[in-house]
């Protein structure tokens, strides 16, 4: 949204790696994953207090997926579609 660049096209494909980091981290609170990122994040119980049903939701979710505990067999299954994914964008 904030580059108008859209990740699933031919275009994107030759993004560096490196350049796709720096989006990344460029990215400003207004866009769609900068809102979800500042939800996740919050610490003010005032502000998470005032938060929307679907702002709640977010931060609830994101709070019980950082608890969950995971066995080293789906540890590693997820470490390993990882590696796949990130090797993707650095062809």
């Amino acid at each position: 949204m904030q580059y108008g660049l859209r990740i699933r096209t031919k275009e994107f494909e030759t993004v560096s790696w490196d350049e796709f980091v720096a989006l990344l981290r460029g990215l400003g609170p207004e866009t769609p994953l900068g809102k979800v990122v500042s939800i996740r994040a919050e610490k003010d119980r005032k502000v998470i207090k005032s938060f929307s049903k679907e702002q709640k939701r977010i931060y609830n979710e994101w709070r019980k997926r950082k608890t969950e505990k995971i066995d080293t067999k789906t540890y590693e299954k997820q470490m390993k579609e990882l590696e796949k994914e990130i090797m993707y964008f650095l062809k």
